[in-house]
């Protein structure tokens, strides 16, 4: 049997494939609001200007190409029974190869039905693959209803935490790339490991967080997980 790797990932994987993050300098939390693009309430104020703010990431992300670190971690299902868990919206895992990955907090390149001021749940079956396309106000989904980024903003529950919080608590080996733990619920996962499973955090930046389990390798993604390979 395969052993199990699971990995979770944030901004820092998709940095070096020029996909710009909210928290880089230069990136696009400097250019809007944040509480006017990735809030619920920035939606409710103003959901024309979300939508246009999605679709030019959307359009980014149409050119944008996985990078070594996305094609390595891709690579592990040849010997490893694999689950990404990523944070990141881009569907640059897909790309690159991965077959079995969950969006904590949504995914780009589709769109669900907004509901009520204070329902903001939704079915599986209501959310709907656009791929690279525009959608504007007046574009409806089936039920009639204004479409929105299928996207998990501010001031929103994180639906798909429990299914990671399971596919951690089965991991052999927990591989963490890209993000320095610091975005809850996110940043919590690594301590539903099994006391057995190494932990492996590849990130530049010093980490704040201090577990005997984790080897630190302080690195972009590309050349982390080049060193992570070897120490497998």
């Amino acid at each position: 049997m395969k052993k199990r790797i699971v990995v979770l990932t944030g901004a820092g994987v998709s940095a070096e494939s020029g996909f710009a993050t909210f928290r880089d300098s230069g990136g696009l939390w400097e250019q809007y609001n944040v509480e006017d693009v990735a809030s619920h309430d920035g939606w409710l104020r103003n959901p024309g200007l979300v939508l246009d703010f999605y679709n030019a990431r959307r359009a980014q992300l149409k050119d944008a190409k996985p990078n070594a670190a996305h094609l390595a971690i891709a690579g592990l299902e040849k010997d490893y029974d694999v689950d990404v868990i990523t944070q990141n919206v881009d569907n640059l895992h897909e790309k690159a190869g991965s077959t079995r990955v969950l969006h904590l907090h949504g995914e780009l390149t589709k769109v669900r039905p907004e509901k009520g001021i204070y329902d903001i749940s939704f079915q599986e079956d209501e959310v709907i693959d656009v791929g690279y396309e525009e959608v504007k106000l007046g574009d409806l989904a089936p039920n009639g209803r204004q479409l929105r980024p299928h996207i998990v903003f501010f001031g929103e529950s994180v639906p798909a935490i429990e299914k990671a919080i399971d596919m951690v608590s089965r991991a052999d080996i927990l591989l963490i790339v890209g993000t320095s733990l610091q975005v809850y619920p996110a940043a919590g996962l690594y301590r539903y490991a099994p006391a057995s499973a190494p932990i492996y955090l590849i990130d530049p930046a010093d980490v704040s967080v201090y577990d005997r389990r984790i080897t630190h390798i302080k690195a972009v993604a590309t050349a982390g997980m080049q060193k992570f390979l070897e120490l497998l």
